[in-house]
C-alpha cells in the first residue's frame, strides 16, 4: 500500500482507482492469509531480450493479444499526449502505443506470425522490485494470487436459506474524485457521507445491515454473498435459469479486514487452512449466528449494480472499464503500473505446473499492492473457482513496451 494511503484520515476513506476510469472491481483476492513481511516496493525496469521469456518460442499469445486490442479500442478516443497513467510515467503516452496497437491488429492467423508481429513492435523489459531501505533484499519475483467470477444462486424474496441481501449503492454514499481538485491526485478518491455539511466516514457493515441501506437486488446464501463481495462481481442465477451480472458499484470506504486472519487469530483455523474453501467449511459447521458475528469483523461493505449478461464468453469489467479475459487479464497496483500494458508472466499455477503466457493489466484491487504483486483472472465456473482458491505463487514479470518507449528506458539505464 502506498505511503499516501497510510496517513491520517485518508487511510480509511481513500482507495486507489485507475486514472479517470470507473470504480475498480473490489478486492479481487482470495481470503488466503499472507505473512506480514517488509517487501521491496519500488519498481525497477531492466532491458531484456526475447530469449529471456520462458516458453516464448512455443506459446500462442492469441488470448493476450485479444485482451490488448480491447485496450487499444478504448484508447482510440484519447489524445496522443495523454499518459497511460501519470503515476507510471515509464509506460508512456497513448500516442506511443498507436503503432503497437496497429501491429497487434495485424498479428496474423497462427502462433508464429503472432509472435513475430509482437517482436517487431515491442521490446521486453524485466520488472523487479527494490526498496529504499538497503537492508531489504531486492525481489526478482512477486506474489501472484487468483480470482474468478462466481455463479451465485439467488431468489427474488428472502427465505430461511436465501437470507442475505445484495444491495444497490445507497443515495447517501458520496464519492469524491480528488483529481478534479488537484491533477496530481488523479485516480484517488474519498468515500463517505455528508453530515452537517462535512464529509464523514460511511456506515460500517453492521450499521448498513441494521439500517437497511440500499435497495435489495436479490437474496442469496450469506456465505455466497460475502464471497461475492470479496470477488467484486458475479453471475446471479435465478431459479428459472435466468442470469444477470452483479457488478461492483461502490464500497463504503472503510478498511477491509480478512475473516481468514481473524479465524487464525482465534485459533479456529490453521494458517494453511485459511483458504476460501477452508473458511466456507468453518462457516457451514458453525451456523448462522457464528457466520453473522464473523462477517461483522470486516467493516467494509460492497454494493452492486446489475448488468445484462449479453455475452457469456466475456468476463466482468475490470477497473480499466473493459471486460476481463480468462487467463489473459491481471489485476495490478496502479500506483506502479498502467492499464493496458501487456505482460509476459511466468508462475507455477494450480493444475498447470509452470505456466507462461501473455496477460494484460486490466484490473486493480485494494489488496493488490506492490511493484510485482498481481492477481490472475481465471474466468468463471467450478474450474476457475478451484484454481483461484489455490493460486499462490511467485511470478516473474516482463512488460512488453512499444520500441520507442522501451528505448527511452534503455537509454536511461546505466551500463552494467
Amino acid at each position: 500500500m502506498s505511503r499516501w494511503l497510510k496517513s491520517g484520515l485518508l487511510s480509511s476513506l481513500v482507495f486507489l482507482a485507475a486514472c479517470q476510469q470507473p470504480e475498480p472491481v473490489e478486492e479481487p483476492v482470495d481470503e488466503t492469509v499472507e505473512p506480514e513481511l517488509v517487501l521491496p516496493d519500488q519498481l525497477q525496469l531492466i532491458p531484456a531480450h526475447w530469449d529471456a521469456l520462458r516458453d516464448w518460442q512455443s506459446a500462442d499469445p492469441l488470448d493476450g493479444i485479444s485482451a490488448f486490442l480491447r485496450s487499444c479500442e478504448r484508447w482510440q478516443g484519447w489524445a496522443d499526449d495523454r499518459p497511460l497513467n501519470p503515476r507510471a510515467e515509464w509506460a508512456g503516452t497513448v500516442g506511443d502505443w498507436r503503432a503497437a496497437c496497429a501491429a497487434a491488429m495485424l498479428a496474423g492467423s497462427d502462433a508464429a506470425s503472432r509472435r513475430a508481429a509482437l517482436e517487431a513492435a515491442f521490446q521486453p523489459i524485466r520488472i523487479t522490485a527494490i526498496a529504499e531501505d538497503e537492508t531489504v533484499e531486492p525481489a526478482d519475483t512477486g506474489l501472484l494470487t487468483g480470482y474468478y467470477e462466481p455463479f451465485v444462486e439467488v431468489r427474488e424474496r428472502a427465505d430461511s436459506e436465501f437470507s442475505q441481501p445484495l444491495r444497490r449503492r445507497p443515495d447517501d454514499l458520496v464519492t469524491v474524485d480528488l483529481g478534479r481538485f488537484d491533477e496530481t491526485l488523479a485516480g484517488r478518491r474519498l468515500v463517505g457521507r455528508v453530515e452537517g455539511g462535512e464529509l464523514v466516514f460511511y456506515r460500517d457493515r453492521d450499521e448498513i445491515e441494521r439500517q437497511d441501506r440500499g435497495d435489495v437486488i436479490a437474496w442469496g446464501r450469506p456465505i455466497d454473498v460475502f464471497f461475492l463481495q470479496i470477488q467484486g462481481s458475479g453471475r446471479l442465477v435465478y431459479p428459472d435459469g435466468h442470469q444477470e451480472r452483479a457488478a461492483f458499484a461502490a464500497h463504503n470506504g472503510l478498511p477491509y479486514r480478512s475473516i481468514g486472519r481473524e479465524l487464525i487469530r482465534r485459533g479456529e483455523l490453521e494458517r494453511h487452512a485459511a483458504s476460501k474453501q477452508g473458511i466456507e467449511r468453518w462457516l457451514n459447521a458453525n451456523g448462522p449466528e457464528a457466520t453473522a458475528e464473523l462477517f461483522a469483523v470486516n467493516p467494509r461493505y460492497v454494493f452492486f449494480q446489475t448488468q445484462p449478461l449479453t455475452d457469456p464468453d466475456l468476463g466482468p469489467a475490470g477497473s480499466a472499464g473493459l471486460p476481463l479475459t480468462p487467463m489473459a487479464s491481471i489485476a495490478v497496483d496502479t500506483s506502479h503500473h498502467a492499464h493496458g500494458v501487456p505482460i509476459w508472466l511466468t508462475a507455477d499455477l494450480p493444475e498447470l505446473d509452470t505456466w507462461s503466457g501473455l496477460v494484460v493489466a486490466q484490473d486493480s484491487g485494494g489488496a493488490i499492492n506492490g511493484a510485482i504483486r498481481g492477481d490472475f483472472f481465471w474466468g468463471w465456473g467450478s474450474d476457475a473457482e478451484r484454481r483461484a482458491g489455490t493460486t499462490r505463487a511467485q511470478a516473474s514479470w516482463y512488460v512488453l513496451l512499444p520500441t520507442a518507449v522501451a528505448q527511452r528506458i534503455i537509454d536511461a539505464t546505466p551500463p552494467a
